[in-house]
């Protein structure tokens, strides 16, 4: 198993920038945390990224890891587009490069999360495995046959485009009946609010469940749209098994046995897979960064 050893990671996130560098034992030894500077443009965005990166590196340092969401070119280190961090074919692993003069590698956040599950936290002993994190979006992580899968054209995992009603919701993508548009955090929030109720995060109305009936309704309706996907991708892929990561994994069962409960009543013929909350938390798309720097450190030699 790869360890995240002298390497620094950079995990490039639609609000904050998170970055550790790590020692011969895989131990973060150092961290940074700042706010993302999106509202500057894209050269501000890829400036706070080579900031960070060079503000950790280190002589012993070997390699830098980032990881972002978005459209990924991970052969070419470019984000080709994140319309959140407002990015278009920004290079952002050559930019790093030049400015710590070692090897550095980009990769998709969610991809790397997954990356992080199968080695260091509940993937260590499947094969077939299948990372969904919960936040602003939803997007997954598939692993299959013990391989990252990234698809043909590098965007395998737009999880939260799989359509679970006809004519449903419309999303942000321009297609009707998305996952995303009911299951995401911020479908959640914003679909409590028009109902004429006030929330700032899923917590809140989870929160309501028991006295509310828009929060139940809207609560209910989420956790059925992320049951109803997982249907999709476990028939497609067999999973061994679901992992849910992100934000909204803090509701515990008020999340996940609604969510079974949903995927199990789609599979009448056959038992759903295990699932499980990541036991990673926050930072697993960092730990990804680092194990894919310590493979390209090793590779470089």
């Amino acid at each position: 198993m790869t360890r995240p050893a002298h390497v620094v990671a950079v995990d490039l996130g639609g609000t904050t920038i998170k970055a550790a560098r790590y020692d011969a034992h895989g131990i973060a030894e150092e961290t940074l945390r700042l706010p993302t500077p999106s509202a500057q443009g894209q050269d501000a965005v890829v400036a706070a990224v080579v900031q960070t990166a060079t503000a950790l590196t280190r002589p012993g340092v070997r390699a830098v890891g980032l990881c972002a969401p978005g459209l990924i070119n991970t052969e070419t280190g470019v984000v080709r587009y994140a319309a959140n961090l407002g990015l278009r074919d920004a290079s952002l692993a050559a930019a790093v490069a030049e400015a710590v003069s070692l090897p550095v590698v980009l990769e998709h956040d969610v991809r790397a999360a997954c990356l992080a599950e199968q080695q260091l936290g509940l993937g260590t002993d499947v094969s077939d495995l299948l990372v969904v994190v919960l936040g602003t979006g939803l997007a997954a992580g598939i692993v299959s046959d013990g391989r990252l899968i990234r698809g043909g054209s590098g965007i395998a995992g737009e999880f939260g485009h799989i359509p679970v009603h006809a004519d449903g919701e419309l999303c942000a993508c321009g297609q009707r009946g998305c996952a995303e548009a009911y299951a995401a955090a911020g479908a959640v929030v914003r679909r409590y609010r028009r109902t004429g109720n006030s929330a700032q995060s899923a917590a809140d109305i989870t929160a309501r469940l028991d006295t509310d009936p828009d929060a139940s309704r809207i609560w209910n309706e989420a956790t059925d749209a992320l049951g109803r996907a997982l249907v999709t991708s476990t028939l497609l892929l067999d999973h061994e098994r679901i992992v849910l990561a992100g934000g909204m994994t803090a509701a515990g069962p008020l999340l996940t046995v609604p969510v079974r409960r949903s995927l199990q009543q789609g599979l009448a013929w056959r038992t759903a897979p295990a699932m499980e909350i990541s036991p990673l938390g926050a930072d697993a798309g960092l730990l990804g960064a680092a194990l894919h720097a310590a493979t390209a450190a090793a590779a470089a030699g």
